[in-house]
């Protein structure tokens, strides 16, 4: 019944497609894999599952049809007390699940005390983020990010400010926004010349506290959309 009601509500879609839009990382991106065009309407917690969701707001995320039809599909493990293992970018923190190697690209489930991550783990197997076009991706937009960040840096001390607000514009329009969180994050500790060199700690420094961080912690989303039983109107609230 609820696959039904949604595949029926054609208004009610297309509204949810453009604030989703709006929101998504990058271009249109992917909210789970940060890489390809978002092109789907996921539930995250799936109409099969949880049918009173269907219509819940905050249950709808941007995927792209990779993700969504052919890995996730109707995945929804929970633990034993019915908590979903699964990192809902809209309220979870990836970094407090998912620890990044740039060099490779690859993520590991652990939090940032490096303790393991049942989340993380689940995460990674599930959106399969360790998958070969992944990896290569980060690893290359680490490299792309730094170089990125230096060239803005370099204009903004220059003074050329209309330089360095295309750059900063390109570099926050940029797949995988989070290698770009990584090097945020990497930015604002104590030693991070030592770990990312002189140079680009100083470009980071400077995008700190004049841009500030593009990808901040994700917070609950600031609406809800509720269908009325026709189907063919929805109404908007502020929580």
């Amino acid at each position: 019944m609820a696959a039904e009601e949604w595949q029926r509500a054609a208004t009610a879609k297309n509204v949810i497609r453009e604030v989703l839009e709006e929101m998504a990382p990058g271009v249109l991106r992917c909210m789970y894999c940060l890489d390809s065009r978002g092109t789907d309407i996921d539930h995250f917690a799936p109409k099969s599952r949880v049918p009173l969701r269907t219509f819940c707001w905050h249950n709808h995320l941007l995927a792209c049809s990779h993700c969504n039809s052919n890995l996730k599909r109707d995945a929804y493990p929970c633990d034993d007390f019915g908590q979903c293992l699964l990192i809902d970018p809209s309220v979870d923190d990836p970094a407090d699940h998912l620890r990044l190697d740039p060099m490779t690209g690859e993520y590991y489930a652990c939090t940032p005390d490096g303790e393991p991550s049942a989340k993380g783990d689940v995460s990674i197997k599930v959106f399969g983020l360790n998958r070969y076009e992944l990896r290569e991706g980060r690893r290359n937009a680490y490299i792309k990010c730094r170089e990125m960040l230096v060239s803005w840096h370099r204009a903004f001390l220059d003074g050329d400010h209309y330089r360095a607000e295309e750059i900063a514009l390109a570099l926050c329009h940029e797949p995988f926004a989070d290698v770009l969180r990584f090097l945020e994050t990497i930015g604002v500790r104590p030693h991070a010349s030592a770990a990312l060199g002189d140079e680009l700690a100083d470009a980071l420094t400077a995008w700190l506290s004049t841009v500030g961080p593009v990808n901040p912690p994700p917070a609950t989303r600031p609406f809800v959309v509720r269908q009325r039983s026709s189907m063919a109107t929805k109404t908007w609230r502020s929580k």
